[in-house]
């Protein structure tokens, strides 16, 4: 399916998924203060890195209680687990879903109302057939995207006595661009649950924090520079940000991507068109009071382009975002909403 400059390329997205810490979007500085013990807790997870920082009172926790968490989320929500919930819906088999799938699946169709149909986690066939989902196909034509499109839309799933109903059997589901940014409040939860009030925790890019860092300051993050030559070892900082208690996601169409005869096809795919978005947006941070919103919402805006999800985010009270897109000239160029500034850290 890939030519030589598309699979160049494809090495690139693995690499930067790999050293995500480093690459995707996100430093972290821990400015100057604090004598709390701190203890840390990273690996690979939903086929990204993780990485969490955390103070506790009682000592540092086994590894398993982290293993363990992103294991259940990993039964009940990863397509590529062959006997998760999710891959017996998308099988049609009968399965009773668990209260992680059930949260999941009910923030996913609010969501999908919001934005009308911009994010909706039917879009797997689309996914699929564009070479950036669970299942690849060989090829793809305009006749193959009608033909899924029929299988494509949130109104075509119900949830009904803890079982998912599909309209048509080829219904398949896909929860990548909310699942991670979930398992963040899955951690960020059972933190709370343990009296621990101070942490990082970030999966592929979605982060969660609260409280203070280890030099007692809060915790700043940065956001990198869009390039599709991005390096891995010194990705331009675009700006630092303060996010206090909170959670933060970005999606950007200059991560994933291929080149097929010489057409360059980005991964965020518009549920409604069946086909990759090519506008002038090209990054989007959201800040919302729990990261699976902010990562659903992120996608979301990459879908409905600038103008459109700028007066979305801007009728919000609990949101904030901030916007990186082309110009005519093909310059980056920022615009951000005034709740955002709030947390910027300006450069004297």
């Amino acid at each position: 399916m890939y030519d030589e400059k598309t699979d160049k390329f494809m090495n690139r997205i693995k690499w930067s998924r790999l050293l995500l810490m480093l690459s995707i979007g996100f430093f972290f500085w821990q400015c100057s203060g604090n004598k709390k013990e701190y203890y840390e807790a990273s690996g690979f997870v939903f086929g990204t890195s993780f990485k969490i920082l955390y103070s506790s009172n009682n000592g540092e926790l086994p590894c398993v209680v982290f293993d363990s968490l992103f294991s259940i989320i990993n039964r009940s929500l990863s397509p590529f687990e062959e006997q998760s919930i999710i891959s017996r819906v998308n099988r049609s088999e009968e399965v009773e879903i668990d209260s992680f799938f059930s949260h999941v699946f009910l923030a996913a169709q609010t969501i999908s109302k919001q934005t009308n149909g911009a994010f909706d986690i039917t879009v797997a066939p689309l996914v699929n057939a564009w070479g950036f989902g669970f299942e690849h196909w060989d090829s793809i034509t305009p006749s193959t995207i009608d033909s899924l499109r029929q299988f494509v839309g949130y109104q075509k799933v119900v949830l009904r006595e803890n079982r998912i109903i599909k309209e048509n059997p080829g219904v398949m589901l896909d929860c990548s661009a909310i699942a991670k940014g979930y398992s963040c409040d899955v951690v960020a939860n059972y933190f709370r649950e343990q009296g621990i009030s101070d942490y990082m925790i970030e999966v592929g890019g979605e982060i969660v924090t609260k409280g203070l860092n280890s030099r007692g300051k809060e915790w700043v993050i940065g956001i990198t520079q869009p390039s599709d030559e991005n390096s891995v070892l010194s990705p331009d900082l675009q700006e630092r940000i303060v996010l206090g208690n909170g959670a933060m996601a970005t999606s950007g169409n200059y991560r994933q991507f291929y080149y097929k005869d010489g057409h360059r096809y980005a991964h965020t795919i518009n549920p409604v068109t069946g086909y990759p978005v090519e506008h002038s947006l090209l990054s989007v941070t959201v800040l919302a009071d729990d990261c699976m919103t902010a990562d659903a919402l992120a996608t979301a805006f990459m879908v409905m382009g600038l103008d459109s999800a700028l007066t979305f985010v801007e009728n919000r009270s609990d949101l904030a975002a901030y916007f990186i897109y082309s110009d005519e000239n093909d310059e980056f160029k920022v615009i951000y909403t005034p709740s955002f500034e709030n947390h910027l850290i300006k450069n004297n």
